[in-house]
């Protein structure tokens, strides 16, 4: 068995701008299919528009509520929503406060710096209301 509270996982900025809190990871558990990372984003503030070509992600809201934007597609997601990102499917989510926007974050393959391209700003940072 392999248990890790969250209080163990050190803060950390990803290449798309968010802070990351890796829950269980090939960093500090024995996974091999799969990561865990909860994401914070501040209010006014967006995830930088990027990919993951070969990795599925899902996005679980917990706190606050988003402007999320999967391959020009916009919608407001807020506490309870659980959203598909598709691999190569480009995404970015934003803010609009006033409240910290919180997610928990899952990608298989396991998140990695090297599956993640960065790319333009698209809509989600465009709306001024959710």
């Amino acid at each position: 068995m392999f248990v890790r509270n969250i209080l163990q996982a050190e803060p950390f900025t990803t290449k798309d701008g968010s802070t990351i809190r890796s829950l269980l990871d090939r960093s500090c558990a024995p996974v091999s299919a799969q990561s865990l990372a909860e994401a914070s984003l501040p209010p006014g503030r967006a995830t930088q528009r990027h990919r993951h070509p070969g990795t599925e992600e899902f996005y679980f809201v917990t706190q606050g509520r988003g402007r999320l934007e999967i391959a020009g597609d916009l919608r407001d997601v807020g506490i309870g929503d659980a959203c598909l990102i598709p691999p190569g499917a480009s995404h970015q989510i934003f803010n609009p406060g006033p409240d910290p926007l919180i997610l928990l974050c899952c990608c298989a393959p396991p998140y990695s710096h090297e599956d993640t391209e960065l790319l333009a700003d698209g809509p989600a940072v465009d709306g001024k209301s959710v």
